[in-house]
């Protein structure tokens, strides 16, 4: 029988030693790690609150531009190796981040609404966002 292959659940302590390259060694196990994600010699998935917690910590601590960190996580998005299946709405999300003021939870619901998933909300962002939603 052949054994499954593995699918890594990527932590955001490696996407930002990776990104920020701040780090002397785990920097370098993060890019060695990242590059055959990038070549598609692996497999592994980010999840939606990993994406939150890496551009949290890039633009609450590090001050990164919302342009810089849209481009750097759309790149890895579009690594070979990511096989998220929501990864169409992550990077929608991703954009809307870039494009405007407001927060990425808010960019992920907007990205995540449909006309049969509304978001509901006290928030005038959703309309901003182009979001299907319903103000209460």
């Amino acid at each position: 029988m052949k054994t499954p292959e593995t699918t890594y659940l990527i932590d955001s302590n490696i996407i930002l030693r990776y990104l920020l390259n701040d780090h002397p060694e785990q920097s370098i196990k993060s890019k060695e790690f990242m590059l055959k994600l990038h070549d598609g010699k692996i497999k592994a998935e980010i999840p939606t609150f990993i994406l939150a917690e890496c551009v949290y910590v890039m633009e609450k601590f590090y001050h990164i531009p919302r342009k810089k960190i849209g481009d750097s996580l759309k790149k890895i998005f579009n690594f070979a190796g990511i096989v998220n299946t929501n990864k169409a709405r992550l990077l929608n999300a991703i954009i809307k981040f870039e494009e405007s003021s407001i927060d990425i939870s808010d960019c992920m619901l907007a990205a995540y609404s449909s006309p049969e998933r509304i978001v509901v909300s006290f928030d005038n962002d959703m309309k901003k966002l182009k979001a299907f939603h319903q103000r209460l």
